[in-house]
């Protein structure tokens, strides 16, 4: 992947599920809603000063999420940060840079 374009996506895995899982609690406060079906199903990423991770969320119902996550750089030791989130998406909604 160069560094500044988004990756092909992916199947989600158990460290895709682990970014949403960590993003949780600041969407549901964000959204002020609780979801009890919060399962990542794809990613992208994209490398820049970080790395954004794209990822999407079934949450039941036939709903999803495109939830957008920024991981800092290792050395500056920040904690994950939900950057952006796109909500009413279908599972046939493509992941896109937002």
């Amino acid at each position: 992947m160069m560094c500044g374009a988004p990756s092909t996506t992916q199947r989600a895995m158990a460290q895709t599920q682990d970014l949403a899982d960590s993003v949780r609690t600041q969407l549901e406060e964000k959204e002020n809603r609780k979801y009890s079906v919060f399962k990542a199903v794809s990613f992208k990423c994209q490398l820049m000063a970080g790395t954004n991770y794209f990822i999407k969320v079934d949450t039941g119902d036939e709903n999803f999420l495109h939830l957008r996550v920024f991981k800092s750089l290792p050395h500056e030791n920040k904690p994950l940060e939900l950057a952006a989130c796109r909500t009413n998406k279908s599972r046939n909604d493509q992941l896109a840079y937002f």
